[in-house]
């Protein structure tokens, strides 16, 4: 066996035919680190002139050395223990004659299922493979309990085929029921209105419009990516409203004739809540009777959804926080859903964390993903395969690295 430089024509074929090949382990991929400042190359292990293992490894020069990074892992069969092993010594003695420091890996591999009912994860038998990484010398990072990591390590995701909004939590539907009595609809955006979602991740995300754009441009080069707008249709937002007003008007006048015949607490708060019903109803009346007059376009969420294979990824999303009386987000999560059901198997919401404490920063995201009963997974998580101790232990000290990796 040895290690080879790939074509990318011969990485493509390897990954995209690989069990756990992923949209970071691709050209596209590549492509947008390289805006950010890596380098790449295609790396695949030969065994009688056949390919059994591949990998994009991303590099950068960091003082008088390089680290490497391979997104979600190398392409390989981790729980092979001996082919672990000898894929891993011939990578550090290339990668040595290279000045390497070390290579970082978080591979896609599930190594536990979130059980809803209790919240706890229930192990498999691919936890054996981080026995597996470290008799190879692989260096386990610790499990970020946030986002502390490069990639997430716990994610959620829908079988697109098996999607039921019965099952969708109370506070979900609700909030779909919202967003679709406001007039909301899912828009497909080009590249031009790519400033729409950027302003609603400014305040979110360390990123700029390039960004943005760099994303959509990479991807769409092999229309591998898709990005949606949710808009207010204010014409449908009227009309909703305006019959939703005098379906509480009607419910309002019965409960009046109730309270002239009998008085109980039940009737009286039905009575309080039917007002404040009202109320919204005429307000919501009045909103989108001005803005339909003005003929105003208002966006109120938007995301990159990037394709690959058999699933698609929520890659990036946000919503206008002024406006958060939409729904929006909530709207926008459930259209997604629904455009590609029939057309890929899974949809990945993406990251959430491992703290599903009430108390945690991040309960707010957990609760909103949760609601659209996702299966959630906990991957292996980082590990750093050290090429050169004394160059790793010097970015490690001289906080050379995390400076790097925390941009």
């Amino acid at each position: 066996m040895f290690i080879k430089e790939l074509s990318l024509s011969e990485f493509n074929t390897f990954a995209q035919n690989n069990i756990i090949g992923n949209f970071y382990q691709s050209i596209n991929y590549a492509m947008l680190k390289a805006e950010e400042g890596y380098e790449y190359e295609y790396i695949g292990l030969v065994d009688n002139l056949e390919i059994i293992g591949a990998a994009l490894i991303l590099y950068k020069k960091l003082g008088n050395t390089y680290y490497g990074y391979s997104p979600r892992g190398f392409l390989i069969d981790y729980s092979n223990a001996y082919l672990l092993e000898t894929f891993t010594n011939l990578i550090k003695d290339y990668y040595k004659k290279k000045n390497f420091a070390f290579i970082k890996i978080n591979p896609e591999i599930a190594i536990g299922k979130l059980i809803k009912d209790t919240l706890n994860f229930e192990y498999n038998e691919n936890y054996n493979v981080i026995n597996n990484l470290t008799r190879c010398g692989y260096k386990k990072l610790k499990s970020n309990l946030y986002f502390e990591a490069l990639l997430p390590r716990i994610n959620a995701i829908v079988n697109l085929e098996e999607l039921d909004t019965s099952k969708f939590s109370k506070n979900t539907r609700n909030k779909i029921k919202k967003g679709i009595r406001k007039g909301l609809v899912l828009e497909s955006a080009d590249q031009s209105k790519i400033g729409i979602l950027a302003s609603f991740l400014k305040d979110n995300l360390n990123k700029d419009t390039y960004f943005y754009n760099d994303l959509y441009n990479v991807f769409n080069k092999t229309n591998d990516v898709d990005y949606f707008l949710v808009k207010v249709n204010y014409k449908d937002y009227l009309i909703n409203s305006q019959n939703y007003y005098n379906y509480e008007l009607n419910k309002n006048s019965h409960l009046n004739d109730k309270m002239l015949t009998k008085v109980s607490s039940n009737i009286i708060n039905a009575k309080m809540n039917s007002d404040k019903a009202l109320l919204s109803y005429k307000n919501d009346i009045a909103e989108a009777s001005k803005y339909l007059n003005e003929n105003i376009d208002t966006y109120v969420a938007g995301a990159m959804v990037i394709k690959y294979d058999n699933r698609i990824t929520i890659q990036i999303s946000g919503f206008d926080r002024e406006l958060k009386r939409y729904s929006a987000n909530y709207f926008l999560y459930f259209a997604i859903l629904a455009h590609y059901r029939g057309q890929y198997k899974y949809a990945d919401l993406n990251g959430i964390t491992a703290d599903f404490d009430k108390s945690s920063p991040y309960y707010g995201l957990n609760r909103f993903k949760l609601g659209f009963n996702p299966d959630v997974y906990e991957y292996i998580g980082e590990f750093d395969l050290v090429i050169n101790e004394n160059s790793y232990n010097h970015l490690l000290k001289s906080g050379i690295l995390a400076k790097e990796l925390n941009k």
